[in-house]
């Protein structure tokens, strides 16, 4: 259960990298660089995907949760906006459904 959890993170972290430095280049003028380690962000995130235990559904599925609450916590992060309750509750009810999509109870 750890690991899976800790897989997420590491997964949604790449991609949101791998979004986010593209971001910084056309919008806030940053270097046209930054596409070479956002290809390497995002190459890791598609990898980091198949890592996962279960079927490629239920790990899209699930990974959604983990991705919205880390995005949550990456504009805080990043852009200084700090997340407030209705933030932080969306997030725990995106975290919430991750936990049942990953670790109900399955029939054999």
């Amino acid at each position: 259960m750890v690991r899976s959890l800790l897989l997420f993170l590491l997964t949604a972290i790449a991609e949101i990298v791998g979004c986010y430095l593209p971001f910084l280049w056309l919008r806030k003028g940053g270097s046209v660089w930054l596409v070479l380690p956002a290809a390497i962000s995002l190459s890791a995130f598609a990898y980091l995907l198949t890592l996962h235990p279960t079927d490629a559904g239920r790990t899209y599925a699930a990974y959604g949760g983990v991705y919205i609450a880390v995005a949550v916590f990456w504009i805080w992060y990043a852009d200084g906006v700090r997340p407030d309750r209705w933030d932080l509750l969306g997030a725990a009810v995106c975290l919430f459904g991750m936990a049942i999509i990953m670790f109900g109870p399955r029939a054999q």
